[in-house]
């Protein structure tokens, strides 16, 4: 059987499918079949079943197929359709869908939710697809994704450095579990990843009345990243920064700060004192 997390393989079988990876989708594939084993194996139990997103030519899938009882390959680009085909065949249960993980339904595939996510995720798809994952019902248990180093950083940080931040630490308890070098690619890419493993909460970690308000407002304030807290509500509330600013006092919240320094529970208590945001002009 084929092994994609062998150099040599998988060069025979990108030169046999005519396969030429495409920087802009992310398609960087992992050839120590070591590290490979270690994210397979961070993802979920042996009873899980399990989604591997952005499957490629199959080289998490069959470490995946080996460990659980059902697999679902997404994978969007149809050029590596045939050579995923011939990695998992014989494989057990693995189920290949063609489609774009941001428009899959996956609540018709797991209906009650519950399953585990894994994969390699391009840098410019993070932040879509975690909200995608974590804000829509029914969620999965568990994810074990390969992102950036600086994504990692962010996700396991103390502070909300973006809004994908703020959306995994509501919604999930983020570990770094190991560094992965970009050696450990082919192409090697131009930075270091890392596993990140989120166990998804049984409810969420903000305790507000309307979870979708609540992020349009922190999403609304980081568009003005770079200025202070104060001067950004008080154009989104659209009452002027000292007013602003005095709310957040009262809060016990500096004016001067910005967004990606709050905590979760500062998230919480702004949404509170500006619970009805208009959209910034």
């Amino acid at each position: 059987m084929i092994d994609p997390a062998d150099p040599d393989q998988l060069a025979r079988l990108l030169r046999k499918h005519r396969i030429e990876p495409k920087h802009r989708l992310g398609q960087n594939f992992l050839t120590d079949a070591a590290l490979r084993d270690r994210v397979a194996e961070a993802a979920g139990g042996p009873s899980d079943a399990v989604v591997d997103i952005g499957a490629g030519v199959g080289t998490l899938t069959v470490a995946l197929a080996e460990r659980h009882p059902r697999v679902v390959a997404v994978e969007l680009d149809r050029r590596l359709i045939p050579a995923l085909r011939e990695v998992v065949e014989g494989r057990g249960p693995v189920e290949i869908v063609e489609a774009d993980i941001l428009k899959l339904d996956l609540g018709e595939l797991f209906p009650n939710g519950g399953e585990a996510v894994a994969g390699n995720i391009p840098y410019n798809l993070t932040g879509a697809l975690i909200r995608k994952l974590l804000e829509t019902q029914p969620r999965p248990r568990i994810l074990s994704l390969v992102v950036q180093r600086e994504v990692a950083d962010r996700w396991t940080a103390s502070g909300g450095a973006s809004l994908a931040t703020v959306a995994v630490q509501v919604f999930a308890e983020a570990r770094l579990e190991f560094a992965i070098p970009a050696a450990a690619f082919t192409p090697a890419p131009r930075v270091d990843s890392a596993l990140v493993v989120l166990n998804v909460r049984e409810r969420p970690a903000v305790d507000v009345p309307d979870l979708d308000a609540f992020f349009r407002l922190v999403e609304a304030v980081f568009q003005f990243r770079r200025k202070q807290l104060g001067g950004a509500l008080g154009r989104i509330a659209g009452i002027g920064s000292e007013a602003a600013g005095s709310r957040l006092r009262d809060a016990g919240i500096d004016p001067k700060r910005r967004a990606q320094t709050l905590s979760l529970r500062e998230w919480e208590v702004v949404y509170h004192r500006f619970a009805t945001p208009t959209r910034p002009r």
